[in-house]
């Protein structure tokens, strides 16, 4: 079932990969699920009407590993202790590809990939917004754990997003991958325009 966005905005979903990114020297890897950043993103993505999180790992013990963080916030006592998070979580889908997204998303659905590195063709977040507000195709906005989307993902992307860049002197860029998402959020759905 695809979520309502606002008015005069695509049907959009967000991606969170574990499998294949890359580490600090580059080469493809498998990263490990962080409890805080199914548990955060979830209620980030809720809060701007964003209503299919899915976490793509490979690996069916970190899959389950998802699947009971989750369930303890949709039916165990998280959710009774804090019903408001059991709407949030309950949007996330845990899948072990983009594949797998991809065909419940539909084939028209554009993969855009998000890098905290500079990209040869990375549009800006004005313009990627204004093509958020276009009666097209939906969107899958991908983010990668580790130290980033690993080619093979990247070369799926309609388009690839510039990075958020720090105006700190010396250029230091590294947010955890829940607060970078809470930040597209905002410049994307956010009421003030970002």
């Amino acid at each position: 079932m695809m979520a309502s966005m606002t008015k005069g905005h695509r049907s959009a979903a967000v991606a969170l990969v574990h499998y294949p990114v890359l580490d600090r020297q580059g080469r493809t890897v498998m990263t490990s699920v962080t409890n805080l950043d199914i548990h955060d993103i979830a209620r980030s993505l809720f809060t701007y009407g964003i209503e299919r999180f899915y976490v793509v790992h490979p690996n069916s013990a970190q899959r389950a590993l998802v699947e009971r963080i989750v369930g303890h916030w949709t039916q165990g006592s998280g959710g009774d202790r804090i019903p408001d998070r059991v709407e949030p979580l309950s949007t996330v889908r845990v899948v072990e590809s983009l594949d797998e997204v991809l065909a419940v998303e539909g084939l028209s659905c554009e993969v855009w990939a998000t890098t905290a590195q500079e990209h040869p063709n990375a549009i800006s977040h004005a313009d990627a917004k204004d093509a958020l507000k276009k009666q097209e195709n939906n969107v899958l906005l991908c983010f990668g754990t580790g130290w980033g989307l690993a080619p093979e993902v990247m070369s799926r992307a309609k388009h690839v997003l510039a990075p958020i860049r720090s105006p700190r002197a010396d250029g230091y860029n590294h947010l955890s991958v829940r607060a970078a998402v809470s930040i597209f959020c905002d410049r994307f759905w956010g009421p003030s325009g970002g």
